[in-house]
């Protein structure tokens, strides 16, 4: 079975994005086209590649072993290529969540960019960042994590407890600690649903038999802390979060800490060991 190079560029292109229109933009080529490519590649293969989930397009275990071969073959020819023109190395990709970049990472990451490092940074949740560590789409991630993965290096890098933000006027502002029970009726500043955080205080709240309401779904952690800070409703966020004196943190004791781990594959080679190394 003969595996075209530019069929293996494009799924591994299509596979860091996971969208036929971005993928295609980048390759220059037509929508149609990048999708008739991957269905004759899944047809030469005799294996499905990517599934649709909702309005997601997940890849399957055979499309994530497909984009890590092809990502290991361009790095294999790239350093190749090096070793007969002397080409600069390629870009270490680090893919993290918005909260990672603003609150864990941006003084490691100064610091290794200052030391002249080539570093390409991408954004995603745990579930983007794990896919695409597997797949090799990127090298290393930074990400929050329930039961790190048997499959992929995961050392700790921090964790934070949960913590009830509000304002300094609000009834639990005097309050060193509280509990979920103090939440009772409360209308609470929320991710949307989809999110692992919003997802564990719905499940933590049922399991009390507490009674809460929306008082608005954000997306973000500055978000939420803005909102809170205008007084529409409390909010429990990552114990990492930043905040200014116009809001009290109170740590909620009967929710589990929030863990950060740095993510990599196994057998990394000494460039991501070094990036690994910063920013723990």
């Amino acid at each position: 079975m003969e595996l075209v190079a530019e069929d293996l560029q494009a799924f591994a292109v299509f596979a860091r994005h996971r969208n036929f229109t971005r993928a295609a933009d980048e390759l220059h080529v037509s929508q149609p086209a990048l999708h008739t490519r991957i269905r004759k590649l899944e047809t030469r293969l005799a294996t499905q590649l990517y599934v649709k989930q909702g309005r997601q397009l997940l890849l399957t275990d055979a499309g994530e072993k497909l984009a890590a071969f092809a990502n290991d073959t361009r790095d294999r020819t790239a350093d190749f290529l090096r070793t007969l023109d002397a080409a600069p190395p390629r870009p270490l990709v680090l893919m993290a969540g918005s909260g990672a970049y603003l609150y864990l990472l941006g003084d490691p990451l100064r610091r290794y960019l200052a030391r002249g490092h080539a570093l390409r940074l991408r954004t995603g949740d745990a579930t983007t960042t794990l896919t695409e560590l597997r797949s090799g789409t990127a090298d290393l991630g930074v990400t929050a994590l329930g039961i790190p993965p048997d499959d992929l290096d995961c050392a700790l890098l921090g964790q934070f407890p949960q913590t009830l933000i509000v304002r300094s006027d609000h009834r639990l502002a005097g309050r060193r600690t509280v509990r979920l029970k103090d939440l009772q009726d409360e209308a609470l500043v929320v991710p949307p649903k989809d999110r692992p955080h919003r997802q564990q205080l719905e499940r933590s709240m049922l399991d009390q038999g507490l009674r809460w309401s929306v008082a608005v779904e954000a997306e973000g952690w500055e978000l939420l802390v803005h909102f809170v800070r205008l007084g529409i409703g409390p909010a429990v966020v990552n114990g990492s979060v930043r905040t200014t004196s116009a809001v009290r943190k109170i740590p909620v004791k009967d929710l589990p800490p929030v863990r950060y781990y740095v993510v990599t594959r196994p057998g990394r080679d000494e460039r991501i060991e070094g990036l690994r190394r910063a920013l723990r």
